[in-house]
């Protein structure tokens, strides 16, 4: 791979690392099975474009299997009856089982989905048994409340699992969302069938492996190969799946939300896409402003819902802010995700790459200025340039749609109120920040724009306590806290008369 002028970029031939494959089929009722058509699906790695794996790939008679067991395992096994503890004992043995295996687990989501194997291996992977044991810490805290009720009955409420849970999950964070969406419903007592992106499969059947060696019963927790038209439609319209969980873009959002209202009415959580606003005030830090932008939208190559990828910055630090930013850029090494050298992989598969590039073609037919990157990198694999647009206007493509790729749109702007009105300018709502030393501006800013996460002086801070979602198109729903944990319950009231009162 030949250095560029735009990015710099690393070799990716001597960083081949591709851990033995153990796990291939489709994960239903505690085993490994073939899907019943037999049909497989290839699994690619993105640093060369090439196959590395095949895997089972699941239809609806797979669904219909997963679903019955998963049916069978909540209406009469053991984990919706064990107690929270019991069930929270085994997710902590699961989360250990992930800490012991972090290096392989880490190599899978790195050879399939392009992300830097340092995160993994740090960031994500941990990040996996933290939430399996902030939830297995909740599982023996679920209680309902005693009502104060008219006179002559009594009554408490119930907090019971919602039942069989379809989780559908995107390819950026496959671990992370694995357990984002597995974790709160295996807490509450729910079972669950998860399908992993088409592309990201691979640790997804390594967690199911770890479940069963955890001790989670056969059934509670299945995992179905597949693409979204066929595996993702069934899951969403089955009549025995009460309630989906979805992450990943709008226009699937809209399709999963009417299958399940087309069926049985079945509840759905939705974190969708997002074009999320960074606003940068005159009195902000310059340099730390800089360093908050460019990983709020090159941070996993631009592969992140909340990505800052409409930058804001008043127009007395303008030029300051896209000198530096170009020159973070110009660093900015792009090259193989084993190379701990390596700043940014290459994207997750040939269409997205394509996407982006056809992004970046629209930002210079409709006038942006391109202050650098705009090309890919290499004749052999979905590497990209970062790229940094500015004289960015709203009604341009690039302002307006979700790219999900490493492309930063710069725009200037007066007053505090003229930002407020442009960061609103759009059909999302999942994130923005807000850069300032104005304890004021920060305050009127957070609470003006439309959002379900705005971040103060930071950008892309999570806790597992702050719940996360959007408004508008970006879905509806909470991952993370106990909201997330809530939306896995129903609650049930239940009232009794009492017959000796003598108000009855």
């Amino acid at each position: 791979m030949a250095s560029q002028c735009n990015g710099n970029s690393k070799d990716t031939e001597s960083f081949v690392n591709i851990p033995p494959l153990k796990f291939s089929k489709l994960f239903i009722n505690g085993k490994f099975v073939d899907s019943v058509s037999g049909k497989t699906l290839e699994t690619i790695d993105p640093r060369t474009g090439e196959a590395i794996a095949r895997v089972s790939e699941g239809d609806k008679e797979d669904v219909d299997l997963a679903v019955k067991a998963a049916r069978q395992a909540f209406d009469h096994g053991p984990w919706p009856r064990m107690s929270g503890s019991e069930r929270g004992s085994i997710m902590m043995k699961f989360a250990d089982l992930i800490e012991q295996n972090i290096e392989e687990i880490a190599a899978l989501d790195t050879i399939t989905a392009g992300k830097l194997f340092s995160h993994c291996k740090f960031l994500e992977v941990p990040a996996a048994a933290r939430i399996l044991r902030y939830y297995a810490g909740a599982a023996d805290k679920i209680h309902g409340t005693v009502l104060k009720l008219a006179k002559g009955i009594q009554g408490h409420t119930l907090r019971e699992p919602i039942g069989v849970v379809g989780s559908i999950i995107p390819w950026n964070f496959p671990t992370l969302m694995f357990f984002t969406k597995a974790a709160p419903a295996l807490a509450a007592g729910c079972t669950v069938v998860v399908k992993p992106a088409e592309q990201t499969p691979l640790s997804a059947l390594y967690y199911a492996h770890l479940a069963n060696l955890a001790g989670i019963p056969e059934g509670v927790l299945n995992v179905v190969n597949g693409f979204g038209e066929t595996a993702g439609a069934a899951i969403s319209s089955h009549m025995d799946v009460d309630k989906v969980s979805f992450t990943g873009s709008t226009e699937v959002g809209r399709k999963i939300m009417a299958a399940a209202a087309a069926s049985n009415l079945k509840p759905v959580s939705l974190e969708l896409g997002g074009k999320s606003p960074l606003i940068i005030f005159e009195d902000a830090d310059i340099d730390e402003a800089v360093n908050i932008a460019f990983n709020g939208i090159f941070f996993n190559k631009g592969e992140v819902c909340v990505a800052s990828s409409r930058v804001y910055v008043q127009e007395g630090i303008y030029k300051k802010i896209e000198k530096k930013l170009v020159e973070k850029a110009n660093a900015w090494i792009v090259g193989d995700p084993f190379d701990p050298q390596v700043n940014q992989g290459p994207q997750i598969d040939k269409k997205q790459f394509e996407k982006i590039l056809s992004y970046i073609e629209h930002g210079k037919r409709e006038g942006a200025t391109l202050l650098t990157g705009g090309n890919h990198i290499g004749n052999k694999g979905f590497y990209i340039q970062p790229t940094i647009f500015s004289d960015v206007k709203e009604d341009m493509t690039i302002a307006k749609e979700e790219i999900f790729g490493p492309v930063m749109s710069l725009m200037k702007f007066k007053t505090m109120e003229e930002a407020i009105k442009r960061a609103n300018d759009t059909t999302y709502g999942l994130a923005a920040g807000v850069i300032t030393k104005n304890l004021n501006v920060a305050n009127s800013v957070s609470r003006s724009i439309r959002a379900g996460l705005i971040w103060i002086n930071c950008y892309g801070r999570f806790d597992l306590d702050c719940p996360y979602g959007g408004y508008k198109t970006s879905g509806f729903g909470r991952d993370f806290g106990s909201e997330s944990l809530n939306q896995y319950l129903q609650i049930k009231s239940v009232i009794t008369p009492i017959h000796d009162s003598p108000w009855h």
